[in-house]
């Protein structure tokens, strides 16, 4: 975003090998929705407290994402159901760099967020069980379902990484966001809406956190997956996210609908 450039420029950039010390794979996670409005007024006041991740020269990263469940959705399933223990598999390409991981995220019951991956062949994207390696990794991480996992959607969105001067936090925010369904087809596009997560190790003072209190931007646990799946599937169960909906359409001002519901 053009507004975000010159404010990203005047940042200290940290690299991403410089990054390996604030890896967080085992980390407590804090989502915070807004808008772009509210991250343009917000961003003037990083530059002090903030490094800004530079890869390639790119302070600003793109991403695809694909997620990967079963005819059921089982995952979406134990989301909706408020399952605190969970699972999502999906593969990720960092589309700047052309490097493309499969990834598991488990939830845990105390919170926090663990993350496996391992790096994969670009060729190889769409596709959990041809490549051996990957197939093995499936098979001994995934607790979730014993049934094979396909594509069910994908989305794209473009990111800012920044990390805090004493390195014990990560900050991503993530706006640009469209959605494709692999099962229905569907698109959507929720562009305006802008997702910040904010990833720690442990229950530290975070500054972050503090503007974005006086920021007025509230703590809510959104899922990209989840808002996804709602929006372009129409057999799925809803009834728990629908304040969600609302919340996002309140934030951006638009009126985005739960797919099951537009029938």
């Amino acid at each position: 975003m053009q507004e975000l450039e010159p404010i990203l420029s005047s940042m200290t950039p940290i690299s991403l090998e410089e990054m390996s010390a604030v890896k967080l794979m085992n980390r407590v996670d804090s989502k915070f929705p807004t808008n772009m409005g509210t991250l343009l007024r917000m961003a003037p006041l990083w530059n002090t407290h903030f490094y800004v991740q530079e890869v390639d020269g790119q302070r600003i990263a793109r991403y695809r994402t694909l997620y990967f469940d079963t005819p059921d959705a089982v995952t979406y399933t134990m989301h909706h159901n408020r399952r605190l223990r969970r699972q999502k598999v999906r593969q990720r390409i960092y589309v700047d760099s052309g490097i493309a991981f499969c990834e598991i995220k488990n939830k845990k019951n105390t919170g926090r967020t663990k993350k496996k991956r391992i790096q994969i062949p670009m060729d190889q994207w769409g596709d959990l069980y041809q490549l051996p390696e990957m197939a093995d990794f499936i098979r001994e991480k995934v607790w979730v379902t014993d049934q094979p996992m396909s594509p069910r959607l994908e989305n794209a969105f473009q990111r800012i990484t920044l990390v805090n001067k004493a390195k014990t936090e990560r900050i991503t925010i993530d706006f640009g966001i469209t959605f494709h369904n692999h099962v229905s087809g569907c698109d959507v596009d929720v562009s305006d809406l802008v997702i910040i997560e904010v990833k720690q190790d442990g229950s530290l003072r975070s500054r972050f956190k503090d503007m974005l209190r006086d920021a007025r931007v509230q703590r809510k646990g959104l899922s990209k997956y989840c808002l996804g799946m709602l929006l372009t599937d129409e057999h799925l169960k809803y009834n728990r996210f629908k304040n969600k909906i609302r919340y996002v359409n309140k934030l951006t001002n638009k009126n985005y609908h739960i797919k099951s519901l537009e029938q």
